[in-house]
């Protein structure tokens, strides 16, 4: 306890238990010692006083002293040094009395002996230094027995322990002696933990920590040895050579000796594209076992029947490779033959060939929405215990990982259900030892290197064989030539057998020739049974007809929905029943095989299922009318509820007034977490929504939609599927004649290549935008394509026709009310200023921009204006201001799982902190950006590499700064960008 003037008040020592009194005496609290920075005490739950420096010198001085006994005149010598002054065994005398009265309870634990002191540790006492040793010991332990993730986690857990400078502010030569020691052990674990994190697999996040230490401490080769593996294994080879020139030369200026062997050695390999260098190489040491083993396999049916020699064939060709090269097989064939049935089959029978693991997927490839590779590969990774924020965004970084993962490894992957080879080539694995197996409806004939079957359906007798597994071998005996007849009628397409068979099974009342009659009336079976995917129609009819009515139309309705699977929600509003009522009823049509439950509270339609219901609901049953009706309360619902999670991130914006009005309800929200999750997890059936609505004609909607759900186009997460579902829209209202739609849908496409950098494009479509619009008197387009055209012209360094744009979209939003668009024009206009030189105005205006967002609770909009301040003041040569708005901005686009603002932010941090003379830190936060990506695409990574080369050149780096501006001339040249005669500059200015 401390008094007014923060001195130390004493505690009363331990009261003698007096007599009569019941239990035993309480435990002295624990003392908690801390030397990693300020130096502190803790008894208890109370923080004591230390006392002035040097009496914190005395307390350094004996717990660094591991409770050996300190003679006077060591503690003299340690805390003044050779000239001390007369009365310092005086002074120690008073240090040692005021820390035993701050002790109170546990003053014994100073000791004096020997006309010294000693300080004593009773168990139960911590102190930091010592916990840290405790940490690395596991850390190394964790990291010997092959648990990367858990070791990397604890050599963390170690450094966190160092608050600032060890020591902070203590006098005398042992605390200089003590913080140096202290300081080496900070930056050995540091290493420690940065090489078991590039083991794991985070190069990527490395990079920008590396960057910063090397440039602290330059003569250290650990580190640059630590930063070239990073890079390399980035994909920056040229940047990893630089760091060794740059290397070399500060060790020769410095100290006049070459680089040590190792990192010779590393930049020869490096040199040589040397193959033990990527992650997960057959050079890591085998003592290391992999993280995870995947064994993803479906269960093998029991009752699997005939097909030998396929079984015998495909199992050859997967293990016949011998590890020395990647075995690929494709099996082809209708809907419903038992590909994936097959291949099960054949990937237990060779599993035990491949130790390290088995990876399955549905690649969904027969339905409106197959599977996107860079979604596979992160499903693939996280199955072999790459952490998620290991994993790296675009299809290349993750299939480069994912190869480097099974580098060295035995392992099986079924990918089931593919639509083409362009879909599979980025989920192979190209490695020697692992196999492959896929099938597809279609002949995989331009799959490099596949060994290809084709699957017909089965012969008679193994169709009855199958039929009879499952029925029963007396059930069938009996009545022979009934089951070969309900097997032909089945066309022996297995998938139909097992169907017709399973529901026989359940039906012991039935005859097999009351199933034959079933199936021999040609109006209960589609067209087309014997062609094609039809084929299977007709088997599902039999479970179909067992339906209650509630159950058949629920089945027959959501058959009519796109996208992989639906939510509970979206189900009972497409059927316009209650969430329970809609629960129960599904979970009725689980039960009959009819639906999967994906997960608690989803469900989906196998797709031959999902044909199936459709040619059920587009007969009799369902008038045109009722399809619609059931079609429109879904397109609802996903309208309705992102237009509820619109408003909710923008309340006030009157974007949402001028969209379509739902007719039906969806979700509301009133927690934003809860409202981004359930855009992302619904966004693949959002965008496949939105798909079908312009396939169906109703583009207004298909394009408010998108609209509304535009925070996806900026999250990085689905910008490609985004992308494709605006495109779509575009057309089908060009070709309808629907201006509105159509402007709308090319506003969405504007900002869709804004963000991606593809300015041209961005222009051309805000430009058909404003003519759309002013066609139709649309205000929200009208406003929205000034804007954008605002921003392209700034981009393309067109300041004064700018200007013009975003004046001219800050009258219409004005006009419109639409106050928080007017927040946003205000916000470009400010950056359009601070281009052309008026500073004033340019920073008046994104503050105006600003307290607009503040005014209406716009919090994430809010810091887009912060983030337009910081650019601005930055511009106008106030970093200093500008860092404080663009770390307010950086927080809330990391709240909000904006990935890209993120990244953005985090390049205008660095523009700061080098306008200020921190190099060190400007790297970092631009190694973020490039690890993060940025709103821009190739356009902004340019400037972002010209920024980080001035940072690094700034910290003597000067190959690697070097190396940054080569890959950003390239990619300025290869987009046509202003900026490539700055980069030009900058090379011809370089130091050589």
């Amino acid at each position: 306890m401390t008094d007014g003037e923060g001195t130390s008040v004493p505690v009363p020592g331990p009261r003698r238990a007096t007599e009569g009194a019941a239990g035993p005496p309480q435990r002295p609290p624990a003392l908690r010692w801390s030397v990693l920075g300020p130096v502190r005490v803790r008894l208890g739950e109370r923080q004591v006083e230390a006392g002035q420096p040097r009496q914190q010198a005395l307390l350094a001085t004996l717990l660094l002293r591991g409770g050996r006994t300190a003679s006077a005149h060591e503690l003299i010598n340690a805390i003044w040094g050779e000239e001390p002054p007369q009365q310092a065994r005086a002074a120690l005398r008073t240090y040692a009395s005021r820390l035993r009265k701050a002790l109170g309870p546990r003053a014994d634990a100073l000791v004096s002996e020997a006309g010294g002191y000693a300080l004593r540790l009773s168990p139960g006492d911590t102190l930091d230094v010592t916990r840290a040793a405790e940490l690395a010991a596991a850390a190394e332990k964790a990291a010997a027995g092959g648990d990367l993730p858990r070791a990397h986690a604890l050599y963390g857990e170690a450094l966190a322990l160092w608050e600032g400078e060890p020591l902070t502010a203590v006098p005398g030569p042992d605390a200089e002696v003590h913080r140096a020691q202290l300081d080496e052990r900070r930056l050995g674990l540091l290493e420690q933990r940065l090489e078991v994190g590039l083991e794991a697999g985070l190069h990527a996040e490395s990079v920008s920590e590396l960057t910063a230490l090397t440039a602290e401490h330059p003569l250290r080769e650990r580190l640059r040895e630590l930063l070239m593996l990073a890079l390399y294994r980035c994909g920056r080879q040229a940047e990893a050579l630089a760091v060794y020139a740059d290397a070399r030369r500060v060790l020769i200026d410095d100290l006049g000796v070459e680089p040590r062997p190792e990192l010779s050695d590393l930049q020869q390999r490096i040199l040589n594209a040397d193959e033990s260098l990527a992650f997960h190489a057959e050079g890591r040491a085998s003592a290391v076992p992999p993280p995870v083993t995947p064994h993803q396999l479906p269960a093998a049916v029991p009752d699997f029947t005939g097909r030998r020699e396929f079984i015998d064939d495909l199992g050859k060709q997967l293990t016949s490779a011998g590890g020395s090269v990647m075995a690929l097989s494709a099996v082809a064939g209708i809907g419903g033959v038992g590909k994936t049935t097959l291949a099960v089959q054949v990937a237990h029978t060779v599993r035990e060939r491949f130790p390290d693991g088995q990876l399955y997927t549905d690649l969904r490839g027969a339905g409106p929405a197959p599977a996107e590779p860079e979604a596979v590969l992160g499903s693939f990774l996280r199955a072999m215990g790459t952490p998620d924020s290991a994993i790296p965004d675009g299809v290349e970084e993750r299939a480069g990982l994912y190869r480097s993962l099974l580098d060295g490894r035995r392992v099986l992957a079924l990918l089931d259900n593919a639509r083409d080879a362009a879909q599979i080539r980025p989920l192979l694995p190209g490695t020697p030892g692992c196999a492959v197996l896929i099938t597809s409806r279609v002949r995989l004939v331009d799959l490099a290197g596949a060994h290809l079957v084709d699957l017909d359906v089965m012969s008679p007798e193994e169709s009855l064989t199958l039929f009879s597994r499952i029925v029963g071998k007396e059930r069938v005996d009996a009545e022979r030539q009934a089951a070969m007849d309900v097997v032909a009628a089945c066309g022996f397409l297995p998938l139909a057998i097992r169907i017709a068979a399973a529901r026989l099974a359940s039906r012991r009342t039935w005859t097999v020739a009351a199933l034959a009659a079933k199936l021999s009336d040609e109006r209960r079976r589609l067209d087309e049974l014997t062609a094609g995917d039809q084929a299977v129609a007709a088997t599902f009819e039999l479970g179909y007809s067992q339906l209650e009515p509630e159950q058949a139309r629920a089945f027959r309705l959501l058959g009519l929905a796109d996208g992989p699977d639906i939510s509970l929600d979206a189900a009972a509003a497409m059927l316009g029943r209650e969430p329970g009522q809609t629960e129960d009823i599904l979970e009725t049509l689980v039960d009959t095989s009819l639906i999967e439950s994906a997960a608690p509270g989803r469900y989906r339609f196998h797709d031959l299922v999902r044909l199936f219901a459709r040619a059920c609901a587009e007969r009799d049953e369902h008038p045109p009318a009722q399809r619609d009706a059931a079609r429109s309360r879904l397109r609802d619902f996903y309208l309705a509820t992102a237009t509820a999670i619109y408003a909710l991130e923008r309340p006030g914006d009157r974007t949402v007034d001028h969209l379509t009005e739902a007719r039906h309800p969806g979700l509301s929200f009133t927690h934003r977490d809860a409202a981004l999750d359930w855009l992302y997890a619904e966004a693949e059936n959002l965008l496949a929504c939105s798909r079908q609505a312009a396939r169906e004609g109703v583009l207004r909607h298909a394009a408010d939609t998108l609209l509304a759900a535009q925070d996806l186009s900026e999250s990085g997460a689905y910008s490609h599927q985004f992308e494709s579902a605006a495109q779509l829209v575009r057309q089908a209202a060009e070709e309808a004649g629907d201006a509105l739609a159509e402007g709308r849908a090319r506003t969405v496409l504007t900002h869709v290549y804004s963000i991606a950098g593809r300015v041209q494009e961005a222009g051309a479509e805000a430009e058909q935008a404003l003519q759309l619009g002013r066609s139709t008197g649309d205000p929200l387009i009208c406003g929205t394509a000034l804007n954008d055209l605002g921003i392209n012209a700034f981009y393309q360094k067109r300041n004064e026709d700018a200007a013009r744009c975003l004046r001219l979209a800050l009258e219409a939003f004005r006009t419109d009310g639409n106050r928080s668009s007017e927040a946003s024009a205000l916000c470009n206009l400010a950056r359009a200023y601070s281009e052309l030189g008026r500073f004033d105005e340019a920073i008046e205006l994104a503050r105006k921009g600003a307290e607009i967002y503040r005014s209406l609770g716009l919090k994430l909009r809010r810091a887009n204006a912060r983030y337009a301040l910081g650019v601005t003041l930055t511009t106008a040569g106030r970093p200093e201001e500008a860092l404080e708005e663009l770390r307010l901005a950086l927080d809330r686009f990391r709240e909000s799982r904006q990935r890209l603002w993120e990244g953005s932010a985090h390049f205008r941090i660095a523009q700061a902190q080098l306008a200020v003379g921190r190099a060190q830190e400007a790297a970092s936060h631009a190694e973020r950006a490039l690890a993060l990506g940025v709103i821009g695409g190739d356009r902004m990574r340019g400037t972002i590499l010209t920024v980080l080369g001035r940072a690094l050149s700034a910290m003597r780096q000067d190959d690697r700064a070097r190396a940054c501006w080569r890959e950003a001339l390239s990619l300025h040249e290869a987009n046509g960008s202003s900026e490539a005669a700055e980069v030009r500059g900058l090379l011809g200015s370089a130091r050589v």
